[in-house]
């Protein structure tokens, strides 16, 4: 188990980042974000925010790979549809990170509502977190073909 949480944490925490640089235009402002989450706006702002943002977000992603990792043990169907499964997973993600965890963390945060960011951001954690998430969750179950094959 601690090889799959590694391998999907490495692939899908390395997507969903880069998605993040692409999308937003930015690399290290997006890295004291991150860092400025759980470490305040302080420590963010210094010389070690953008690399404790970094270290912050794939210790994020390893929490959300485990908990599916965890979950689809106990629903097979999880890995054996994991195509439907991850991207269902990043939309889970997404209303956590955007509906629930940014607002409580920042009071001035407002919740998506315009179409062209919602889809960027959904792209991201359905494509590109999501969806690994689960391939590599079913490969290591050995449950890596489609059902309908």
């Amino acid at each position: 188990m601690i090889r799959t949480i590694a391998w999907a944490t490495l692939v899908a925490g390395t997507l969903d980042i880069l998605s993040a640089f692409v999308w937003s235009g930015a690399v290290i402002p997006v890295l004291r974000t991150v860092a400025s989450g759980p470490l305040g706006d302080a420590i963010a702002q210094g010389r070690a925010g953008a690399p404790l943002g970094l270290l912050v977000h794939f210790a994020i992603m390893a929490v959300m790979v485990a908990v599916y990792i965890v979950v689809a043990a106990r629903i097979p169907a999880l890995s054996r549809y994991w195509w439907i499964a991850g991207p269902l997973y990043g939309v889970v993600l997404w209303i956590a990170m955007y509906w629930i965890v940014m607002p409580l963390r920042w009071e001035s945060y407002a919740t998506p509502s315009e179409a062209l960011p919602i889809l960027k951001q959904l792209i991201s954690h359905c494509l590109l977190t999501g969806l690994p998430i689960a391939w590599i969750t079913a490969r290591s179950q050995r449950v890596i073909r489609p059902s309908y094959i």
